[in-house]
């Protein structure tokens, strides 16, 4: 299986772009701000309009019935607003492609460690909670690709950590896994490949070590790594 990109494009924010991801691995999408991590992400998802194709398993994504495709890949936006006073296990429900699933419902959100509000209406959570329960409604159908924008957004260091772990589980049951960051610790230690984009271009495309070396990081993020931690690179700072 394989969701391939070619000649992808949305401008002006991001220009033609060609990518292969398979199953198996946890691939993180890095770069900064305004650099065009959403534009693609949505773009893979099928979402918009502009040049290039996109395919999975060879099936290009625009002929697929909006029904399958639902069934088979899983968009979370970086958005974590919810329109309606819903319960929880409501919320995820909605993520379901047929028939209502309460185990399926229940499952996904003890995976998302959201069991414990389930019952609550999401317009009482704290945002990392309702990010929690979005991610399991973007899980609930163990979806075969899943594109996710700033998951570990507004959560806890161990909630942030239990998110990458689930997504590396997800992979390994044969997902293909997508997701943006901008905590660059856990791209480079919790991801098994990288996709750095900067100025609406895929500029790198390895492993995290490679793509984001000392060079790439003061280039691009003016940050670099010291024995305090990240630092400022390149750029002057006011007093």
């Amino acid at each position: 299986m394989s969701l391939a990109a070619t000649a992808l494009a949305r401008p002006p924010m991001l220009g033609a772009t060609d990518i292969v991801l398979h199953p198996g691995a946890l691939v993180g999408l890095v770069g900064p701000n305004g650099a065009g991590k959403t534009t693609l992400l949505r773009a893979l998802a099928g979402l918009g309009h502009g040049p290039g194709t996109v395919t999975l398993d060879g099936t290009p994504l625009a002929v697929l019935p909006a029904r399958l495709r639902a069934a088979r890949l899983a968009w979370l936006p970086a958005d974590r607003d919810v329109a309606w006073p819903m319960r929880a296990r409501d919320v995820v429900a909605l993520g379901l492609a047929g028939a209502g699933n309460d185990d399926a419902v229940a499952d996904a959100l003890a995976r998302a460690d959201a069991a414990a509000f389930a019952d609550r209406r999401v317009d009482t959570l704290s945002t990392g909670e309702r990010a929690r329960v979005l991610l399991a409604r973007a899980l609930v159908n163990r979806p075969a690709v899943l594109l996710l924008d700033e998951p570990t957004a507004n959560l806890d260091p161990g909630h942030r950590l239990h998110v990458m772990d689930l997504l590396r589980a997800e992979a390994g049951r044969g997902a293909i896994v997508l997701v943006a960051l901008h905590d660059l610790d856990l791209a480079m230690t919790r991801c098994d490949r990288l996709l750095l984009v900067a100025d609406g271009a895929l500029v790198a495309d390895g492993p995290p070590a490679e793509v984001l070396d000392a060079a790439r990081l003061a280039a691009i993020f003016g940050v670099a790594r010291s024995a305090e931690g990240w630092v400022t690179a390149g750029r002057s700072v006011a007093p």
